[in-house]
């Protein structure tokens, strides 16, 4: 899971499972569960592991399912955005959606729950770089959700400060 500030969200989050999660523990899928108005502009993304959500209509239980199969098998990652839509990386509260709620309560086994929150920054350079705060949200077994809510979010918020250490807030 990780905030969804932009197009790259997902290319990000898949480059971050391989090089933290898949060098430790062999995965074996790589999922990316998006809006279904993105996957309709880019259908080449389903190439990439992409599925497709659509919030509040009678398919998104299907999607729903969908995601739980996923993560019900070892190896796989599941790459989701629980905020449900693009927002500025300046945000400081994510508002989760239950989604995710719905979705470990399906889930047969354990999976790991992994939150980041991804800030990009341009300091000197003419190209922007991505910084990455992982948080270990312990599993589906453990999980309450607002626990994870409040986990998140006082994460996101220390990751913001993390990156504006140039900057005191009055």
């Amino acid at each position: 899971m990780c905030n969804h500030l932009g197009f790259w969200d997902g290319f990000w989050a898949l480059f971050l499972s391989y090089n933290a999660i898949h060098k430790k523990q062999n995965l074996t899928g790589f999922n990316i569960m998006i809006l279904k108005k993105q996957l309709q502009k880019n259908p080449w993304l389903r190439y990439f592991g992409c599925f497709s959500i659509a919030p509040h209509s009678k398919s998104s239980s299907e999607s729903l399912a969908y995601a739980a199969e996923i993560l019900s098998t070892p190896g796989n990652v599941l790459i989701m955005f629980p905020q449900g839509n693009l927002e500025s990386q300046h945000v400081r509260y994510i508002e989760v959606k239950d989604g995710i709620n719905n979705i470990l309560s399906m889930v047969k086994g354990k999976c790991q729950l992994i939150w980041s929150s991804n800030l990009t920054e341009y300091f000197e350079s003419l190209k922007p770089s991505v910084n990455f705060q992982m948080l270990d949200c312990g599993n589906n077994d453990q999980f309450d959700f607002e626990v994870l809510k409040s986990k998140i979010n006082s994460h996101h918020q220390q990751a913001i400060q993390k990156q504006f250490r140039f900057t005191k807030e009055q």
